[in-house]
């Protein structure tokens, strides 16, 4: 770049725009004047950062647009940074969506779901959130889940059942779908859950035990037993008096900031009602804005379309006035940003600082993507719950011979090995794979509900008939928490490309079909792979160690009663390869001529 350029630099506010030599635009900053500022960049010295100077090589021209105060450069800026998207500035999606966890309580039996959206929703149910991120929202989910036995099942199934689900009797639902309950007995839990959502814990108690001693008198007995136990659970959830709750009432969000060298991480930590209710984290990699510079853009971007902002945030640095102002002027957010230097604020900002530090060294460790792709498989294959645990089965035989099942299971999205199952068929016909499939389900079952370790979803390989044959095994157990899906390949194709997978549902006639490019039919396939593998290297292993015994039967003078006493010994070909002659010859009945073929046959595996 021609250094002279710079010379000409005009002395106002403005915004100032870093091109590379294919005109392309690598960064954006702001100033209060335009000259002082670009051109500490070129001054060896001046700025310390270590990104600055793999910045300034890049740099063939600057651009400069001048302006009249300094909130209009912070709002040029923020307009520039999302247009342009340059490589060394922090850039937030401005799509995001939020995840909060909605009850509609005018409808006759209201529920709890976790739903996502863009923009506040319109209609009358209660929304509670925006959550940071899935975990979070899934976390509370399933503790509510916990506390309050509401219905989980679809409006369909709700109507369609005719007895109590397993829910029902492991006291995670009063059962409204065969009338087990009363509308009032019901209403009871919702308003609590409604009330332990808006941080009324004490209240909730308190509405929860007058229930319970009204139901008491009554002698219903079994509702007040349920009250009880819910007042329990609730108490032993009460935390003790820590930093990170009652430091207020209002809601406020404390952002901490760790960096090294060009890469830069945020740790948002929310705070509701006096408590901390979550967490999120942005990184950001080869960013040359100063730490500053990457909280305003990021207070900008972040703040600027949140439906249910903060009233205070804390923060490790001085921003200008000007950044308050723009959110309250042209966003309409009245958030006052503050800079405790003592006390338990303070304190707050250090905890901050704390987590961001952690979670930059555990970022590749993240599993954010993961949360976000099986919340994306809830909504698309139209599951009830969140598939936390997810088991996968696939049948394989040759020739309808030598059949086995196998039974992977994901944990989070993450294959778990030590979860995996291979079910040999005893009552199934060679070639029937639904039977095979019942079979392994109906054991794999038996054992999931003994232990309480049943899964959220069940992926079987195949379509409707497989479909059909485990949800056969599901109404066998009477379980309705439980959501179901067939995956199968493409017809007709037989090549190693892309296929397109339909998605089988139970209740539904026409399948789903997910695009060629969708990381939801990846991850899908992945886990039907898995499944498929294992259950084909099994089958493999059993061909092998058949035609290996067949062969070993047919060597001269090693007939089937050697070859029994043999086996009965090693256990396996495997461990009759290690062993010496010495060792085959103890083992009886073995001529020398007989451990000299043996131990030649063996060499040649």
């Amino acid at each position: 770049m021609d250094l002279k350029k710079l010379d000409s630099l005009p002395k106002d506010p403005g915004v100032y725009l870093m091109k590379d030599k294919d005109e392309r635009i690598i960064y954006v900053g702001k100033a209060k004047n335009l000259y002082q500022r670009v051109k500490q960049y070129f001054i060896e010295g001046r700025d310390l950062r270590p990104m600055i100077p793999f910045l300034v090589s890049h740099i063939a021209d600057v651009e400069v647009v001048i302006v009249s105060t300094e909130a209009e450069a912070l709002l040029l800026e923020n307009t520039l940074i999302k247009k342009h998207q340059p490589k060394f500035n922090a850039l937030l999606k401005d799509d995001k969506t939020f995840i909060s966890l909605r009850i509609d309580p005018h409808t006759t039996w209201p529920m709890i779901r976790l739903v996502r959206h863009k923009e506040h929703p319109k209609d009358k149910a209660l929304y509670f959130g925006p959550y940071p991120h899935a975990h979070a929202a899934r976390g509370t989910f399933e503790l509510l889940s916990r506390l309050f036995p509401l219905r989980q099942c679809s409006n369909a199934e709700l109507e369609r059942r005719t007895r109590p689900c397993l829910l029902h009797g492991i006291k995670r639902c009063i059962a409204p779908c065969v009338k087990l309950c009363t509308k009032d007995q019901y209403q009871t839990f919702v308003e609590g859950a409604i009330r332990f959502l808006k941080g009324h814990t004490e209240e909730t108690i308190d509405m929860l035990t007058s229930e319970m001693e009204k139901a008491s008198s009554a002698l219903e007995f079994e509702k007040a037993a349920a009250l009880l136990h819910t007042i329990e659970q609730i108490r032993n959830l009460k935390p003790q008096k820590s930093l990170v709750t009652g430091a207020s009432q209002e809601a406020f969000d404390v952002l901490g900031i760790y960096r090294k060298e060009a890469h830069v991480l945020i740790a948002k930590l929310l705070f509701r009602g006096g408590n901390l209710t979550g967490s999120t984290s942005y990184y950001f990699h080869l960013n040359a804005e100063t730490d500053e510079d990457l909280l305003t853009s990021f207070i900008l971007q972040n703040y600027a379309t949140d439906p249910d902002p903060p009233t205070e945030i804390l923060l490790p640095h001085r921003l200008p006035p000007a950044v308050q102002e723009l959110l309250l002027t042209h966003y309409g957010k009245d958030i006052q940003l503050c800079y405790p230097q003592k006390g338990k604020k303070q304190a707050l900002l250090a905890l901050a600082l704390k987590n961001a530090t952690l979670l930059f060294s555990r970022k590749h460790k993240d599993n954010e993507h993961m949360q976000e792709l099986l919340l994306d498989m809830q909504k698309t294959c139209k599951l009830m719950r969140f598939p936390k645990k997810i088991v996968c089965l696939d049948t394989s035989s040759h020739a309808g011979t030598l059949p086995v099942t196998s039974l992977v299971t994901f944990t989070e999205g993450v294959f778990d090995a030590k979860y995996t199952r291979l079910f040999k068929p005893k009552t199934a016909a060679p070639g029937d794979d639904y039977q095979a499939l019942r079979e392994a389900l109906t054991r794999h079952l038996e054992s999931a509900r003994q232990d309480n370790t049943l899964p959220d979803l069940i992926i079987v390989d195949g379509g409707k008939g497989h479909v059909h044959a485990a949800w056969e095994v599901l109404q066998l157990f009477n379980i309705a928490s439980i959501d179901l899906m067939g995956c199968a390949k493409e017809k007709g194709r037989h090549d190693k490309g892309l296929t397109a997978e339909s998605i089988f549902l139970p209740y539904q006639k026409t399948p789903i079909l997910l695009a060629l490019d969708s990381p939801l039919l990846f991850l899908i396939q992945r886990m039907r792979d898995k499944a498929h593998s294992i259950a084909l290297s099994s089958h493999l292993k059993q061909r092998k160690k058949t035609s290996l015994d067949s062969a070993l039967v047919q060597l001269p003078g090693i007939g089937p009663k050697k070859h029994k006493k043999l086996l009965a010994h090693f256990h396996s070909i495997e461990q009759m390869k290690k062993a010496s002659k010495e060792e085959l010859r103890s083992i009886g009945n073995l001529s020398y001529k007989d451990v000299e073929t043996l131990y030649a046959f063996l060499s040649t595996m």
